[in-house]
């Protein structure tokens, strides 16, 4: 992996008593990013992640009874995934089906605003596809990189982020947009972005909690740089703002928050 010459990275932290509080806030966040984006440029382009912490978000963004739904100027937003397990669409392994059944169904969005990852492919041929589709949906050349509006990520409690594993291949891919990355898991192989990519991204929020990530998350954060462990370090915003949406028990080995739960690390890499 290539280092960039030591920057510092304002990593802001909000924290929320409730798990209804803190996806209540991600809505609103990715609400928010939809609507400047939209008024900015007339279109929005947002990546989300899969697993249990973004779902609640999910049905409150499709939820008639919150503003999200009729925030989101919905025929104006392209939707893309960080990753996605090699499984079919309708498997109950899929970051799709988890989005499909919790507000793609419920929303009007046009079904070609909707960019999945293939996972019924190939790894190969999956992460071929993606890259192509995001390619031609960003109007790339080259090598250009393209700049999502807004990338949402979760971490694990080993650390890794999107499909970026401790010390698995992807973490060295710096030209490539998605590529298929293997892990020891029951579903060994994923299709993801590449930290280049999720870098350039204008916002980058994570979403953590459990009491079980607070270690990790301070290793991450306040601990040396050994990204080929804790590939989480390598999400660095070309923009130097971070974002971190965290419970009590997540954030229990950060420094307290002020009273409003707004906390604010300096990091330097």
């Amino acid at each position: 992996m290539v280092r960039a010459m030591p920057k510092t990275m304002h990593v802001h932290y909000q924290v929320e008593e409730t798990s209804e509080a803190m996806s209540l806030t991600a809505a609103d966040w990715i609400a928010s990013s939809v609507e400047s984006s939209v008024r900015a440029r007339g279109i929005a382009r947002i990546a989300i992640s899969g697993g249990g912490g973004p779902k609640r978000t999910f049905e409150l963004l499709a939820d008639p009874a919150h503003p999200f739904h009729t925030r989101i100027d919905w025929a104006r937003l392209l939707l893309f995934w960080v990753d996605e397990r090699c499984v079919p669409p309708d498997s109950p392994d899929s970051n799709y089906r988890l989005a499909t059944e919790t507000f793609l169904s419920k929303v009007p969005l046009p079904e070609e605003n909707v960019i999945r990852i293939e996972g019924e492919l190939q790894p190969e041929e999956a992460a071929a596809h993606y890259e192509s589709a995001i390619r031609n949906r960003f109007r790339l050349e080259g090598a250009e990189l393209p700049r999502f509006d807004m990338i949402a990520l979760g971490m694990g409690s080993n650390g890794h982020t999107a499909s970026l594993f401790p010390h698995s291949e992807a973490l060295h891919e710096m030209m490539r947009l998605a590529v298929a990355n293997h892990v020891e898991d029951k579903n060994p192989w994923r299709v993801t972005l590449t930290w280049p990519v999720i870098n350039r991204a204008d916002k980058i929020f994570f979403l953590i909690q459990d009491g079980k990530k607070a270690e990790v998350l301070k290793e991450v954060f306040l601990g040396p740089y050994q990204p080929e462990t804790l590939p989480s370090q390598l999400i660095q915003p070309e923009s130097g703002e971070l974002s971190l949406l965290l419970d009590r028990a997540a954030a229990a080995q950060l420094p307290p928050p002020e009273a409003n739960g707004r906390g604010l690390l300096e990091v330097t890499r």
